[in-house]
Protein backbone atom coordinates (compact mmCIF):
# COMPACT_ATOMS: atom_id res chain seq x y z
CA UNK A 1 0.00 0.00 0.00
CA UNK A 2 1.29 3.14 -0.76
CA UNK A 3 1.53 5.55 1.77
CA UNK A 4 3.30 8.79 3.21
CA UNK A 5 4.05 10.05 6.48
CA UNK A 6 3.59 13.47 8.29
CA UNK A 7 5.44 13.79 11.76
CA UNK A 8 5.64 9.89 11.60
CA UNK A 9 2.11 9.36 11.47
CA UNK A 10 1.31 6.74 8.48
CA UNK A 11 -1.63 7.63 5.97
CA UNK A 12 -1.77 4.96 3.70
CA UNK A 13 -3.35 6.26 0.32
CA UNK A 14 -5.05 3.57 -0.74
CA UNK A 15 -8.15 3.77 1.89
CA UNK A 16 -10.80 6.35 2.62
CA UNK A 17 -10.63 8.45 5.48
CA UNK A 18 -13.34 10.18 7.93
CA UNK A 19 -10.36 12.61 8.64
CA UNK A 20 -12.89 14.21 11.91
CA UNK A 21 -13.30 11.09 12.91
CA UNK A 22 -9.96 9.87 12.61
CA UNK A 23 -11.40 6.18 10.99
CA UNK A 24 -10.47 4.73 7.63
CA UNK A 25 -12.27 2.75 5.15
CA UNK A 26 -10.55 -0.21 2.54
CA UNK A 27 -13.28 -1.05 0.25
CA UNK A 28 -12.97 -5.21 -0.29
CA UNK A 29 -13.45 -7.23 -3.14
CA UNK A 30 -16.02 -9.27 -2.10
CA UNK A 31 -18.25 -5.88 -1.54
CA UNK A 32 -17.83 -5.75 2.13
CA UNK A 33 -15.48 -3.08 3.65
CA UNK A 34 -13.09 -3.24 6.85
CA UNK A 35 -13.11 -0.22 8.59
CA UNK A 36 -10.55 0.74 11.87
CA UNK A 37 -8.81 3.28 13.88
CA UNK A 38 -6.27 5.70 11.97
CA UNK A 39 -3.00 5.80 13.13
CA UNK A 40 -3.05 9.16 14.43
CA UNK A 41 -6.19 8.14 16.65
CA UNK A 42 -4.17 5.32 17.98
CA UNK A 43 -1.67 7.76 18.74
CA UNK A 44 -3.66 10.46 20.21
CA UNK A 45 -5.25 7.43 22.70
CA UNK A 46 -2.42 5.91 23.81
CA UNK A 47 -1.67 2.42 24.72
CA UNK A 48 -5.00 0.97 24.19
CA UNK A 49 -6.47 -1.12 27.27
CA UNK A 50 -10.07 -2.13 25.95
CA UNK A 51 -11.49 -2.59 22.56
CA UNK A 52 -15.52 -3.33 22.28
CA UNK A 53 -17.11 -3.27 18.95
CA UNK A 54 -20.61 -3.76 18.38
CA UNK A 55 -21.57 -7.75 17.37
CA UNK A 56 -21.79 -9.09 13.86
CA UNK A 57 -25.53 -8.35 12.61
CA UNK A 58 -25.74 -5.06 14.33
CA UNK A 59 -26.84 -2.46 11.71
CA UNK A 60 -25.01 1.48 12.48
CA UNK A 61 -25.54 4.38 10.78
CA UNK A 62 -22.95 6.81 9.66
CA UNK A 63 -21.90 8.89 12.47
CA UNK A 64 -22.71 6.05 15.26
CA UNK A 65 -20.23 3.81 17.17
CA UNK A 66 -18.73 0.71 15.35
CA UNK A 67 -16.52 0.13 18.64
CA UNK A 68 -15.73 1.74 21.91
CA UNK A 69 -12.08 1.53 22.94
CA UNK A 70 -10.60 2.80 26.11
CA UNK A 71 -6.36 3.76 27.05
CA UNK A 72 -5.23 5.09 30.22
CA UNK A 73 -6.42 8.84 28.82
CA UNK A 74 -9.19 8.30 26.60
CA UNK A 75 -12.79 6.61 26.43
CA UNK A 76 -14.84 6.93 23.55
CA UNK A 77 -16.28 5.74 20.30
CA UNK A 78 -15.09 4.47 17.21
CA UNK A 79 -17.52 5.87 14.88
CA UNK A 80 -18.49 4.75 11.72
CA UNK A 81 -18.03 6.29 8.30
CA UNK A 82 -20.74 4.42 6.70
CA UNK A 83 -23.91 3.32 6.99
CA UNK A 84 -24.27 -0.84 7.17
CA UNK A 85 -24.27 -4.14 8.61
CA UNK A 86 -21.61 -5.54 10.70
CA UNK A 87 -20.54 -8.88 9.30
CA UNK A 88 -17.58 -9.66 11.35
CA UNK A 89 -15.75 -8.01 14.34
CA UNK A 90 -11.82 -8.59 15.23
CA UNK A 91 -12.17 -10.97 17.39
CA UNK A 92 -8.12 -10.39 18.34
CA UNK A 93 -8.80 -7.38 20.01
CA UNK A 94 -10.51 -8.60 23.01
CA UNK A 95 -7.61 -10.19 23.83
CA UNK A 96 -4.87 -7.75 22.21
CA UNK A 97 -6.52 -4.60 22.11
CA UNK A 98 -3.31 -3.06 21.46
CA UNK A 99 -2.50 -4.40 18.10
CA UNK A 100 -4.74 -0.98 17.07
CA UNK A 101 -1.39 1.23 18.48
CA UNK A 102 1.07 -1.32 16.47
CA UNK A 103 -1.04 -2.15 13.41
CA UNK A 104 -3.90 0.17 12.90
CA UNK A 105 -4.07 -0.46 8.50
CA UNK A 106 -3.67 -4.32 8.99
CA UNK A 107 -3.91 -6.56 12.11
CA UNK A 108 -5.53 -3.81 13.93
CA UNK A 109 -8.78 -3.23 11.77
CA UNK A 110 -11.84 -3.06 14.25
CA UNK A 111 -15.07 -4.72 11.99
CA UNK A 112 -16.04 -5.46 8.83
CA UNK A 113 -18.98 -4.59 7.32
CA UNK A 114 -21.97 -4.28 4.30
CA UNK A 115 -21.85 -1.33 3.30
CA UNK A 116 -25.58 0.03 2.78
CA UNK A 117 -24.88 2.76 0.34
CA UNK A 118 -21.42 2.96 -0.38
CA UNK A 119 -21.70 5.02 -3.58
CA UNK A 120 -23.20 7.49 -2.09
CA UNK A 121 -20.93 7.78 1.25
CA UNK A 122 -18.12 7.24 0.23
CA UNK A 123 -18.31 10.15 -1.63
CA UNK A 124 -17.52 12.13 1.93
CA UNK A 125 -14.58 10.74 2.37
CA UNK A 126 -11.19 11.66 1.36
CA UNK A 127 -8.59 9.28 0.01
CA UNK A 128 -4.91 9.81 -2.15
CA UNK A 129 -3.31 13.00 -1.69
CA UNK A 130 -6.51 14.45 -0.48
CA UNK A 131 -6.01 12.42 2.41
CA UNK A 132 -2.30 13.13 2.98
CA UNK A 133 -3.46 16.80 2.58
CA UNK A 134 -6.60 16.44 4.96
CA UNK A 135 -4.21 14.97 7.35
CA UNK A 136 -1.50 17.05 6.90
CA UNK A 137 -4.47 20.22 7.79
CA UNK A 138 -5.59 18.24 10.59
CA UNK A 139 -1.97 17.37 12.69
CA UNK A 140 -0.91 21.79 12.07
CA UNK A 141 -4.63 22.40 14.04
CA UNK A 142 -4.63 20.05 16.39
CA UNK A 143 -0.48 20.31 17.00
CA UNK A 144 0.46 16.87 16.80
CA UNK A 145 4.06 16.94 17.26
CA UNK A 146 4.81 13.17 16.56
CA UNK A 147 3.35 9.64 15.84
CA UNK A 148 5.03 6.65 17.67
CA UNK A 149 6.26 4.38 15.03
CA UNK A 150 3.77 1.22 13.97
CA UNK A 151 4.80 -2.51 13.07
CA UNK A 152 6.05 -2.57 8.96
CA UNK A 153 5.61 1.49 8.97
CA UNK A 154 7.87 1.52 6.24
CA UNK A 155 6.16 -1.91 4.54
CA UNK A 156 2.71 -1.22 3.34
CA UNK A 157 2.72 -3.43 0.25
Amino acid sequence: MAHEKINGCVVVKDLYYAVEDNTWVKVNDDGTVTLGMTDIAQNLAGPILHARAKSAGTERKKGKPIATVESGKWVGPVKSPLSGQITEVNEKLASDAQLINRSPYKDGWVVKMKPEILDEEIKALVTGDAAVEAYKAKIAKDNIKACAQIEGADTYE
